[in-house]
């Protein structure tokens, strides 16, 4: 995988392990939300206060695990849109070391755009729409 314009640091904590002294597979769904959070607000489609305004909402994860992650490993999650549908976006991810190698684990997620409040789903917003396919270089309705 290449061509993400965002990495996002992440720190590996002693909480994040398992007994057998690496990072435990549930947290690397951890990895990849905060990463995701992170991409919401660089930029700027979420403020980070409103958690009914995140305006997303997972509909499925496929996580390739291929590397186990150590404490004290530096990390850097890139992130990307790797396609906008009507109502949902596909997002990729690659989890590697914090400079580009190796690689850890591949994945991706299927969020669909979510109304909290109305608690159903909803078209994309046309300027988050805007706002991705400017920063990730595709083509707005795919």
């Amino acid at each position: 995988m290449e061509n993400f314009h965002l990495y996002v640091p992440i720190l590996v904590r002693y909480g994040d392990l398992d007994p057998q002294w690496h990072v435990n597979n549930a947290k690397f769904l951890t990895f990849l939300e905060q990463s995701r959070v992170a991409y919401l607000q660089h930029l700027e489609l979420w403020d980070g206060r409103d958690f009914f305004q995140i305006g997303l909402i997972v509909a499925d994860i496929h996580v390739a695990y291929l590397l186990p992650i150590a404490l004290g490993q530096e990390l850097r999650v890139g992130i990307r849109v790797a396609h906008l549908g009507n109502k949902s976006m596909r997002f990729e991810y690659q989890i590697e070391g914090a400079q580009g190698s190796p690689v850890f684990a591949r994945a991706e997620t299927v969020m669909v755009s979510y109304d909290y409040l109305a608690q159903s789903s909803r078209t994309i917003p046309e300027d988050w729409r805007t706002k991705i396919a400017a920063f990730e270089g595709i083509a707005p309705r795919s």
